[in-house]
């Protein structure tokens, strides 16, 4: 009986990905799905849903000691 070893699968495409040493792109199978998945990242294609941070919501206090306006 042998088990066959778990096959990495890129996270874009779902192909197979080859092992570390011989792939400059892991996790990804290519370079081009690395760029692509970069592309999500950098066009806020990943997100948590919800407000947005530091969008305005509400003024954070001022720092002990200091006064406001001053």
């Amino acid at each position: 009986m042998s088990a066959e070893p778990s096959v990495a699968r890129c996270p874009i495409c779902g192909d197979r990905v080859p092992p570390r040493p011989a792939n400059r792109a892991w996790p990804f199978c290519t370079d081009r799905c690395r760029l692509l998945d970069l592309g999500k990242w950098l066009g806020e294609g990943y997100r948590i849903p919800g407000e947005r941070a530091g969008d305005g919501g509400a003024k954070p206090p001022p720092p002990p000691g200091e006064e406001e306006g001053a």
